[in-house]
Parts: structure tokens; sequence; C-alpha cells
């Protein structure tokens, strides 16, 4: 990479981090970056996976105030989103890449779809959340299929995370998301160990994303809050686009 091709892949891995730590689909920032920089789209995505740990920790680090009594929560749905993330890194290195090329153009789509209704989705979430106990039942299923989609590729993990735990669990938004980051820097974490296993890795934006994704998570834990939601998704639908065009042509 030259400095300025560097450059951008650390200013990525910033916007992902604090992206990831505030809504979820960071990946729709680096995955295109690394792509604009000229790596396959599996060495991207393998890549980005290890990358962006470090900043899903620091994430959750900043977030521990909202984790405080969700213990049981967490001990129950990690290993689901464990067990998740294996087979889907398992189901990226197992089919070929040519397969990836073809999958991974329609979960970006998916993915943009998803944020792009994401208000509509919420206030959803706000007419159906339950008000009593916990909706446990296929909850842990749900969590497994999601760490399937994270394993393999996970832009927008963290908002399906979000829609599914908002009527599943009767507790406030921030705290879901304080969860949230926990499941998705677990889904990272897992895939991204199998990846450097036995993958082709390219360590020198690996280690630019780690860098910038934890300064990211930081500044989103802190500041994160304060975006305007209706401009972070507009960046990310028009980045999404720019890499589904890139993965077509």
């Amino acid at each position: 990479m030259t400095l300025l091709e560097a450059l951008l892949v650390g200013l990525a891995g910033v916007a992902a981090g604090t992206i990831n730590v505030v809504v979820g689909s960071g990946t729709l920032i680096t995955f295109p970056a690394l792509l604009a920089v000229g790596y396959s789209p599996v060495v991207a995505n393998v890549s980005n996976s290890l990358g962006l740990v470090p900043g899903s920790v620091a994430g959750a680090i900043g977030y521990r105030r909202e984790l405080s009594g969700q213990r049981r929560r967490v001990t129950r749905l990690v290993p689901a989103s464990v067990l998740g993330a294996i087979t889907g890194a398992i189901l990226l290195l197992a089919l070929p890449d040519d397969a990836f090329r073809t999958i991974v153009p329609v979960f970006i789509i998916a993915a943009i779809v998803v944020i792009a209704l994401q208000p509509r989705v919420s206030r959803w979430i706000m007419r159906h959340r339950p008000h009593g106990a916990e909706h446990t039942r296929g909850l842990v299923v749900l969590m497994f299929v999601t760490g399937i989609y994270g394993g393999y590729f996970g832009a927008a993990q963290g908002i399906l995370l979000m829609a599914i735990m908002g009527v599943a669990i009767p507790d406030g938004l921030q705290r879901l998301n304080a969860l949230k980051n926990v499941l998705a820097g677990a889904v990272n974490l897992v895939a991204g160990l199998i990846f450097a296993a036995v993958a082709d890795v390219a360590w020198g934006p690996v280690a630019l994303i780690a860098v910038g994704s934890t300064l990211g998570g930081v500044l989103g834990a802190r500041y994160g809050r304060r975006l305007s939601p209706a401009a972070l998704r507009a960046v990310i639908v028009a980045v999404g686009l720019f890499a589904v065009v890139r993965l077509i042509v």
C-alpha cells in the first residue's frame, strides 16, 4: 500500500469502529476501503474481521455501565453467537471465492435495505416491545443464525441483533446496544482467530484497521449518541452501494 492508501484504510477503521459501537454495519466502511486499495474480496473480508475486533472490545468497555446486571444474558447468548461465528467462518473458508463474490453483494444489498429502513424498524420495535418476561424461546437460535452471518461476512450484523433483541428483551435500547457490542465483538473475535490460523491475511491493513477501530470505539462510546442517525445512515448506504458496484464490476 502507498501512504495515501494506508491513510484511507486507517480512517476507514476509525469510522467503522465508531459506527459499530453506535449502530453496527461498520464493515460497510472498511470492506469497500480494502477493495479500493486492491485486495481480493475474501482477503479483504478476513482482514476486516480481524481488524475490527479491538474496536468492539473498546466499545464494550465504553458501554460497561449499560452492561451492568446483564451477566446472565451474556452467558446465555454469547455461546450461541460463538458457535454461529465458527460455522460462518468455516463456510467462508470452505466455499470457493466465486461463491463469496456472488453471495456478498446480496448480503450488502440486504444490509443497505435494513439500514435504510432502520427508523421504521425502531418504531415497530417500540410498538411491539414486550412488557414482562424475556422471550427466550427462539432467541438463542436466532443468535446462532446471526452469528453465522457475522462469521461469514457481518455487515449490519449489529442492526440485526438490535432488531431481534429489541423485540425479545424488555429493556432499554442503550442497554441492548451494550449487549449487541459484546455479541458482535465475540463473533468477530472467534471468526478472526480462525482466519488468523488458516486463512490468507493482509496483516498491514489488519493493524491499521485495529488501531483505527480502537480509536473509533472509544469515540463512539463517548460521543456516538450525538451523531445524526440520518446522516450516518446516508454515509453507510452510499459506501455500501460503492461496495456492490466494486464487487460486480
